[in-house]
């Protein structure tokens, strides 16, 4: 005889809230530097290899150690390892605040990213054990999953007034509150879980996980930014090596980090590849929106920053309208099979945006996202109800994971496309700098005197415009194909309501309530 798993009540729910803060912190600190760069540079007055550093060691830090703190909450709990990581996030804010010293401030932003990789596959984690009814579960992973993406937008918008009315310690100031709160709340409201029977920590699978994803986190983001360059190829190249050699030692470890048994779970892979390819599709597009609402409407960054808020309001409905289709009895497959389609016409009115479009755009971009938003976060769903419980932090890692490389892939392969289509599209006598970035055109153009100048700038913003729709297109071909297959794989995935344990004797230790 089944019984129906338990129902999470008001306390669940409060503790879902309190998880919610150290995520949207977390996902802010992606973007929060965007404006307090020039304060930075004035007060401490960094190198431009340290200035690249202060930007991009938090999230380089936290991509390469997201496996292996998802890892460690399994085996010593999920609980104290949040707790821990909001400590040192705390802590690290603080430092970051006051640094006197670009050295020490890179110092601290890599803290940061030790911190956020302990919190967020830890919350998701939590989620997963707190809420055992599958209905339950899929609308808290919808609210999880719409503050993570809505996060990323307001750290921009935050940066940007407090810089204005603070000094730019501020930006970081605005962690503590929160994370004394969890520090405060955790321990009451929060379930302890773990596996009970972990194995040994293999060591050596720490550092081969690193230097499988961070060279290739690397290499992807800089041909984004820079373009073609073997440097980067190589990065690539040796990081996908390292994950040659991180993939069998989880074959042959006796206690491997990530168990590949993760992946004979029903609909975890699909799930996994499915959710990479929407990350693909999210951040592939922030390439091009941010740069078009800035250097071709010529929109300041502030301003910028506040309109790219509007498409948020979409990401707020989109996950509960799928989580509510899903318990009506739509199935998953078609669910997912929409977000991709709905998607995909997000990039389609991009396509038709001109040089004058900012509804259109914005329009564009909420469309995504929406999209988006409803296929991660029945992905995220179907991944961890598919893993055993007390594997959920490592299948959560995995799945950040996948969203970190997808986001980078996007950047990368669609910034290149929109890159070669700018580059034909530019005059073949304009000069060099011109040629290569619609912000090294625009700083020719100023230099220029009249209608000279005024030619240029206009045919950049239009060869720019012509690139980010070509990219449009590709990436809404992408989307369409992805649609295909998850109609195809998920129409027979049936997860069932609990997925089993591997330790099914030790039920005690992974139960929410327990402690």
């Amino acid at each position: 005889m089944t019984t129906n798993p338990p129902r999470a009540g008001r306390r669940e729910w409060t503790a879902l809230t309190v998880l919610m803060l150290p995520l949207l912190l977390v996902s802010m600190d992606v973007s929060v530097l965007y404006f307090a760069v020039p304060e930075i540079s004035a007060d401490l007055e960094p190198s431009g290899t340290e200035q690249l550093w202060i930007f991009d060691i938090y999230g380089f830090v936290l991509a390469g150690l997201l496996m292996t703190m998802g890892s460690l909450g399994d085996r010593i709990g999920r609980r104290k390892l949040l707790l821990i990581g909001a400590a040192a996030f705390g802590a690290a804010s603080l430092l970051a605040a006051y640094a006197h010293s670009a050295e020490t401030l890179i110092a601290a932003r890599a803290i940061l990213g030790i911190g956020g990789a302990t919190l967020m596959p830890t919350t998701m984690a939590l989620v997963r054990t707190m809420f055992t009814d599958p209905a339950q579960r899929a609308k808290a992973i919808g609210l999880w999953s719409g503050v993570m993406t809505a996060g990323i937008a307001l750290g921009s918008v935050m940066s940007g007034v407090l810089v204005e009315h603070f000094w730019w310690g501020s930006v970081f100031l605005v962690n503590l509150p929160a994370m004394a709160l969890l520090l405060i709340l955790g321990p009451v409201l929060l379930p302890e879980s773990k596996n009970p029977s972990p194995g040994r920590f293999d060591l050596l699978s720490v550092p081969l996980s690193m230097t499988a994803v961070l060279p290739v986190i690397y290499g992807l983001k800089e041909l984004a930014a820079e373009g073609w360059n073997v440097r980067y190829v190589v990065s690539i190249t040796v990081g996908l090596l390292f994950a040659a050699l991180f993939v069998q030692r989880q074959r042959t470890s006796a206690s491997p980090m990530i168990s590949p048994a993760l992946f004979r779970g029903h609909g975890f892979t699909p799930a996994l590849v499915l959710n990479t390819v929407s990350a693909f599709g999210m951040m592939g597009s922030a390439y091009f929106t941010t740069q078009y609402l800035q250097s071709v409407l010529g929109k300041s960054s502030l301003e910028a920053a506040l309109w790219s808020l509007l498409p948020s309001v979409l990401i707020g409905v989109a996950a509960p309208v799928a989580a509510q289709l899903v318990q009506r009895g739509v199935e998953r497959a078609y669910v997912v099979t929409g977000g991709f389609l709905v998607a995909a016409a997000g990039y389609g009115l991009l396509a038709l945006a001109g040089t004058d479009s900012l509804w259109l755009v914005l329009a564009a971009c909420g469309v995504l996202a929406a999209g988006i938003v409803i296929v991660m976060s029945q992905l995220t769903d179907l991944a961890l109800s598919s893993a055993p419980v007390e594997k959920a932090g490592a299948a959560s890692s995995l799945l950040e994971t996948g969203t970190e490389f997808g986001g980078a892939l996007g950047m990368a392969a669609l910034g290149s496309i929109g890159t070669a289509l700018y580059r034909h599209g530019m005059p073949s006598d304009a000069p060099a700098p011109a040629q290569e970035t619609l912000g090294g055109a625009l700083a020719v153009a100023a230099e220029l005197p009249g209608r000279a100048g005024d030619a240029l700038a206009t045919a950049a913003r239009e060869a720019f415009t012509d690139g980010m729709r070509g990219a449009a297109v590709a990436a809404a071909l992408l989307l369409v194909v992805a649609a295909g297959l998850a109609a195809a794989g998920l129409r027979r995935i049936r997860v069932r309501e609990e997925a089993p344990t591997e330790n099914a004797g030790q039920a005690d230790s992974l139960s929410p309530s327990g402690v």
